[in-house]
């Protein structure tokens, strides 16, 4: 319950990462705002696809393991073997974003745990495959390190209550409307 008060808050833990668990979430982009900034209003884009690297985190000091977005990998980069630089030993800080389960979108495919091809975030699943607490965080851009994961890759997402708006105030327009129509202009004329 604590938890789903914590999503998009940092948290700092102090661990060591599982790397014979990875999962990986995709296709994905990497979140770039210069790129992105560069790009606005272009019809087509340049980015390139990969996918988010998910690591179980053991907590040295809380006992328990986390599971950790480490950030972006292009599509060439996702087999561990190929990052051999970008797979840390030891224990480490690591400063990160709450994230909680997401619901599958219309459209998105489900998630295929055999092939370890995730699209969505199910956190009980992930959680129930590599055997650790149905917790999330992204890890922040300062947890790059040359040859791994790119860091800082939450998409913050707000809900899009626009329709809802649109219906509550035109239907009190309306109403509004026929109220002062049937009682400024609807008179009948005196016999």
């Amino acid at each position: 319950m604590e938890l789903k008060n914590l999503e998009y808050r940092p948290v700092r833990v102090k661990g060591h990462f599982d790397h014979s668990k990875e999962l990986y979430m995709m296709p994905r982009t990497m979140v770039d705002p210069v790129r992105e900034a560069r790009e606005a209003g272009r019809i087509t884009s340049s980015s390139e696809s990969g996918a988010y690297v998910i690591t179980p985190f053991h907590c040295t000091e809380l006992g328990t393991t986390i599971l950790v977005n480490r950030g972006f990998v292009p599509r060439k980069k996702v087999n561990p073997d190929t990052r051999q630089k970008g797979q840390i030993e030891g224990e480490v800080d690591l400063v990160g974003m709450v994230r909680l389960t997401e619901t599958r979108k219309p459209f998105v495919p489900e998630n295929d745990a055999e092939r370890n091809r995730w699209h969505y975030r199910d956190l009980e699943a992930m959680a129930r495959i590599t055997g650790t607490d149905p917790i999330f965080i992204d890890a922040d851009f300062k947890s790059t390190v040359p040859g791994g994961p790119v860091g800082g890759q939450t998409r913050v997402t707000l809900r899009n209550e626009h329709m809802q708006y649109i219906i509550t105030w035109y239907g009190l327009c309306a109403a509004t409307s026929y109220l002062w129509f049937k009682k400024f202009l609807r008179r009948t004329p005196a016999a």
